[in-house]
């Protein structure tokens, strides 16, 4: 008798690409299946833990990404959509490369809302942060962060992804959803056009 090989099972999505509606709060959405019991409780552990030790930096990367005010906001959502998508992850060691990967995706997509809403922007107006976001500008020289925020995005999310969250390149691929050859290409572009534009503010 022809024994035929059992069919294998559709693989979860890649962790390094955040949902499609990775901008909604989707915690708040009723009726997901599989809620309540001990996978649940497990979850909610896990998720508990990462928020505990990722939080900061992951404001941080808001932040320093280009976050206009809202990068608590940006943090806790990402955080949302990873307790979602938890049951689908292939490794939950890669939970945190998923969280930086959805605040980039999600301070990129804000960004771009701002660019639309504010047809004349006034240059030179402070960012309405709140308390945490202040004093993480306070860290940096406030200069640096100014040069960062006139980056392109890709540029400016490899910069701060390697040097200022001090990843390698592997990981900074993987967050960004690019290859190796690519954040090195961005790392130098980016790190040339800072370089230049800290010299022109000095």
């Amino acid at each position: 008798m022809t024994q035929h090989p059992a069919p294998v099972p559709a693989a979860p999505p890649d962790v390094g690409t955040p949902a499609p509606d990775a901008g909604t709060p989707s915690a708040r959405r009723p009726g997901l299946p599989g809620w309540g019991g001990l996978r649940d409780l497990e979850r909610e552990a896990a998720v508990t833990a990462l928020f505990d030790r990722h939080h900061t930096e992951l404001v941080r990367l808001a932040v320093l990404v280009g976050a206009q005010g809202d990068a608590e906001d940006i943090a806790s959502e990402a955080f949302c959509e990873l307790y979602l998508r938890w049951p689908r992850l292939r490794d939950p060691a890669a939970a945190p490369a998923y969280l930086r990967s959805v605040v980039c995706n999600l301070v990129r997509m804000r960004l771009r809302h701002l660019q639309v809403v504010r047809r004349h922007p006034e240059p030179g107006l402070p960012d309405a942060g709140s308390a945490e976001q202040e004093v993480v500008l306070r860290e940096d020289h406030r200069e640096v962060v100014d040069a960062l925020r006139g980056l392109p995005d890709r540029q400016r999310e490899a910069l701060v992804l390697r040097y200022w969250l001090d990843l390698s390149e592997a990981e900074v691929a993987a967050t960004m959803g690019i290859s190796c050859g690519a954040v090195k290409s961005h790392t130098a572009r980016g790190m040339a056009a800072l370089t230049k534009a800290l010299k022109e503010c000095r």
